[in-house]
C-alpha cells in the first residue's frame, strides 16, 4: 500500500534567472501532477542558484515573491509542491525551504540550519534555529537542507520525534556525490526512515552538480535513484514496511540519550576557515 507518491524534479536550473526557471519549475510540475504524484520536490534555490551577492533580488517573505509562485504551481496543478528559496524577514534573508499543499496553503518552512562555509553561505543568510515538521497524507515529514546532511544530530531529532521521512533539498556538486549516495543511506538506515532527496544536476559558476537524487528506504534500500541527467524520479512511501522494520529492529528503543549526554568528553576546538584556507584546493 502506497501512503505518499513522490516525485523529484532533478534538473539543471540556470543561475540567477528566476523567469526561466520558473517556466522550467512549472513544466517538472505539471508532468509531476499527471502522474498522479501527492508530492514534487524542487532542488535548493531552485530559482536563483547560489547568486548570493544579489540575494535582495530574489528574497521576500513565504507569502510573497517566488515563495507565492511556488504556491500557485502547486494550486494550479493540484500537487504538493516543495523546494528551497531566499527568504526575507526585515533585514535579514535565510535559506528556506517550504512546502505547499495542492490548495496552496503553508505546510511548513524550514530555514537552513547548517550553512555551507565554503560558498560563504554564512556571509549571506543567517542560519535557521528550528527542526521542522508537517503532515502529508497522514505521513509525518522532516525538511533538511543539502550541507544538514553531514550533520546525524539533527536526523535523530527528527527520529526521535516520530518522523517516519526526511525530504532534503539540495545543490551538491559532483565531486562529491559519493558521499552524498553513502549519507542518504546512512541517515536512512541509523534513523529507520524514508529520506527523499533531490538534487541539482547541470552546472553553475563552473561547478559539475552532481545529479542522483533518491528515494532511499528505512534499510537503506535504495527504492529509486536518478543518474546526472535532467529527470523526474518517482517514488513511494509505504509506511507499513517501515512499521515492521522499526517493530523487529527497535534500535531507536536501545538508544541510551541520559548516557550520552554525561559522557566526560572534551570538545575539540571548532575549526573555523579563513579566507585564506578558501583559496586553496579543495580536495574531491
Amino acid at each position: 500500500m502506497t501512503d505518499l507518491s513522490i516525485a523529484l524534479a532533478q534538473s539543471d536550473f540556470v543561475f540567477g534567472n528566476p523567469e526561466q526557471n520558473l517556466l522550467k519549475a512549472t513544466d517538472l510540475i505539471a508532468q509531476a501532477s499527471r502522474t498522479g504524484s501527492d508530492l514534487v520536490l524542487l532542488p535548493e534555490l531552485w530559482a536563483s542558484g547560489y547568486d548570493l551577492p544579489n540575494r535582495e533580488k530574489y528574497g521576500s517573505a513565504i507569502d510573497q515573491g517566488w515563495f507565492k509562485r511556488m504556491s500557485e504551481g502547486a494550486v494550479e496543478h493540484s500537487i504538493a509542491v516543495g523546494g528551497s528559496l531566499i527568504e526575507r524577514d526585515q533585514e535579514s534573508y535565510y535559506n528556506t525551504f517550504c512546502v505547499f499543499d495542492a490548495f496552496g496553503n503553508l505546510l511548513g518552512a524550514y530555514r537552513k540550519i547548517h550553512l555551507f562555509q565554503l560558498l560563504k553561505e554564512e556571509d549571506y543568510f543567517k542560519p535557521g534555529t528550528q527542526l521542522v515538521t508537517l503532515e502529508l497524507n497522514r505521513v509525518k515529514i522532516g525538511l533538511a537542507t543539502c550541507y544538514d546532511l553531514r550533520f546525524p544530530e539533527l536526523f535523530r531529532a527528527y527520529s526521535t520525534a516520530g518522523v517516519e521521512l526526511i525530504l532534503v533539498s539540495a545543490e551538491w556538486p559532483a565531486r562529491r556525490i559519493a558521499h552524498w549516495d553513502l549519507l542518504l543511506q546512512a541517515r536512512a538506515i541509523e534513523n529507520q526512515c524514508f529520506l527523499a532527496a533531490v538534487n541539482k544536476t547541470g552546472e553553475s559558476q563552473g561547478e559539475n552538480l552532481g545529479g542522483r537524487s533518491a528515494v532511499i528506504g528505512p534499510m537503506g534500500e535504495v527504492l529509486a535513484q536518478a543518474g546526472i541527467q535532467t529527470q523526474i524520479l518517482y517514488g513511494e512511501i509505504d509506511l507499513g514496511d517501515l512499521k515492521k522494520i522499526r517493530r523487529w529492529m527497535p534500535v531507536l528503543g536501545d538508544r541510551k540519550p541520559d548516557l550520552y549526554s554525561k559522557l566526560n568528553i572534551q570538545a575539540g576546538e571548532q575549526c573555523w576557515v579563513s579566507d585564506q584556507d578558501r583559496e586553496e584546493k579543495i580536495p574531491n
